[in-house]
């Protein structure tokens, strides 16, 4: 009977179950592991956007390191240059250089298409003025052979293919300069250079006591004697090629660089944010681990309370009695 009473007398002090708690008090206290999906998706984005400054980052430097090395190697390209030179009007056909096939591939804009048309138009002219000089010399009475291509299997010439690797002709010349597609000639030294071809062809082929022979070497003085007229005129206009260009890389150059600065500073200011988020997520952190950490306290020491409060109604005395 007495230990009925006392079951009765525990269960009515046993402090009651807390009530469940409201929708508001529910979102006061924020439910812990839909938190730390909050926490995750935020690392998640901030790891995103450092990867996307990473390369930033790294396209800036690339940037300043490869400007860093051209200019390092600037002074000695213009000592290779000097050392390439060589005298104009020798003959050789090597000295035949592209120097307008840069510009039909350069993607500039405003000034410096325009520059691009001036040029083909001057260097159209010098041709017009090298096609005078071609018709004087294929109105010569011995350019008759050298017309249109070899007849080898007419003239059995069964060696000529093994002799002559590339064999050339004012026709095949003529159509080249006519054609409208990228098999047209760019510019007057590389006519020149199929010129020179058709002689030096035929008299490579051929003996020096053969006529064919002595009529290509004549023809070849008389083409150098009027190309030597009109050297300075392409030499001039090369030169005024290679200055347009080079302005047109310097301010691509310019261009580029205040590209790039402009995306420096804009990712100094984003790593600035960045930072400033992940000391706001810092600190978010802390305190929800400072709060978890005090609620667990205040909740330990609640249940100490409670269970005290337990023993004194059972032994009927004071916890401190009951301790001593």
């Amino acid at each position: 009977m007495a230990e009925s009473l006392v079951a009765a007398e525990d269960e009515a002090t046993a402090p009651l179950p807390p009530p469940p708690p409201t929708a508001a008090v529910a979102a006061e206290s924020g439910n812990p592991e839909t938190e730390v999906d909050g926490f995750r998706r935020r690392i998640d984005d901030l790891i995103s956007q450092a990867d996307e400054l990473e390369k930033k980052v790294s396209e800036v430097v690339e940037f300043y390191a490869n400007k860093k090395q051209t200019n390092n190697l600037k002074g000695n390209s213009v000592v290779r240059d000097k050392e390439k030179e060589r005298p104009i009007g020798n003959g050789s056909s090597n000295n035949c250089v592209n120097n307008s096939g840069s510009n039909s591939n350069s993607k500039t804009q405003g000034d410096a298409g325009r520059k691009e048309a001036v040029c083909s138009k001057r260097m159209q002219e010098l041709m017009r003025q090298f096609g005078t000089i071609l018709r004087q010399i294929t109105n010569h009475k011995w350019a008759w052979p050298f017309m249109d291509p070899v007849d080898v299997k007419g003239l059995k010439l069964h060696d000529y293919y093994e002799i002559i690797k590339k064999p050339m002709d004012f026709h095949t010349i003529q159509n080249r300069m006519e054609t409208k597609d990228d098999y047209r000639y760019k510019n007057v030294r590389e006519i020149c250079a199929d010129v020179r071809l058709i002689f030096t062809n035929a008299m490579t082929y051929n003996d020096e006591k053969n006529d064919i022979h002595q009529m290509a070497k004549t023809l070849l003085e008389k083409f150098e004697e009027k190309w030597l007229q009109l050297l300075p005129k392409v030499v001039e206009e090369e030169t005024r090629q290679k200055e347009e260009e080079a302005q047109v890389i310097v301010n691509m150059q310019s261009v580029q660089e205040a590209n790039i600065a402009r995306l420096a500073r804009d990712t100094h200011t984003e790593l600035n944010e960045l930072n400033s988020l992940l000391e706001d997520l810092r600190k978010s952190v802390v305190q929800k681990c400072r709060m978890t950490y005090n609620m667990d306290t205040l909740t330990f020491g609640e249940h100490c309370k409670e269970n005290v409060h337990r023993g004194e109604k059972k032994t009927g005395c004071g916890f401190k009695q009951f301790i001593s």
